[in-house]
């Protein structure tokens, strides 16, 4: 596959647009046909290649968290990044860059940057400073779990901010380390009921993503507890969910 090197000026304007409107706004120039672009708010770089408007397109990723969960297959071409993948037409790079940058926004350790930066010049003395902290770091992992679920409840798909909540798999006060409390793959973006009753350990998941009732639950508290589809869970999400079913266990099921 030959990457048109150096980019003509459509090329290079077609990569700086895709860039730019998936949030990778600081372009940090051009080797051998590759435009590699940063982001404010994102962690990791990407870089845009093209053989010409016609394609295929070019995308090299190091982000090793984004690598994994985008799982695109690999393009056996040299390059930067840990990655690279190939697409026939622009409108497929497209379809990918959202999501990549929902994950590169999401997953560590930009929501714990964001919250060093914030929290820095913040007194820590008092139990209302540490409060007025921990509200901040709660904030953050919300926003970080917004992103990278999409927006939406996996169990029953709604989408409405007001009613959804972000729940800590591992709870807050028990996480050994703010990297821990921020770590998107800590969390699950819960519809309001379905977060009640996990906080409270009435409802947990297998590591197929299936609820696990507790006896405790009223029929009629199980029966408005909808579901639609699985979680989809990550291996590290597992290992936390584990923990959360020995709490879920010994509570009564």
């Amino acid at each position: 596959m030959i990457i048109e090197s150096p980019q003509s000026f459509v090329t290079h304007e077609e990569c700086e647009k895709a860039a730019w409107q998936h949030g990778f706004r600081r372009s940090l120039g051009e080797v051998a046909g590759w435009a590699e672009y940063a982001s404010t708010t994102a962690q990791g770089r990407i870089w845009l290649a093209a053989n010409g408007l016609q394609g295929p397109w070019f995308l090299a990723i190091d982000h090793p968290g984004v690598v994994a969960e985008l799982n695109l297959p690999p393009a056996n071409l040299p390059g930067p990044g840990l990655s690279r993948h190939v697409f026939g037409t622009l409108g497929q790079l497209y379809a990918v860059l959202p999501r990549l940058y929902q994950l590169a926004v999401s997953l560590p350790n930009a929501p714990l940057h964001a919250f060093q930066a914030k929290v820095a010049k913040l007194p820590k003395t008092t139990e209302a400073e540490r409060l007025v902290i921990q509200r901040i770091g709660q904030d953050i992992f919300r926003a970080g779990l917004m992103e990278y679920w999409q927006g939406r409840c996996p169990l029953t798909g709604i989408t409405d901010p007001e009613l959804l909540r972000a729940s800590h798999i591992v709870p807050w006060a028990e996480c050994d380390s703010d990297a821990e409390r921020l770590n998107a793959h800590n969390g699950l973006l819960l519809s309001a009921l379905w977060d009640a009753a996990f906080d409270r350990a009435l409802v947990s998941f297998g590591d197929d993503g299936r609820p696990l009732f507790s006896p405790q639950l009223s029929d009629m508290a199980r029966a408005e507890l909808r579901w639609t589809a699985p979680i989809a869970l990550t291996d590290q999400h597992k290992v936390r969910l584990a923990r959360h079913r020995h709490r879920f266990s010994t509570s009564g099921c």
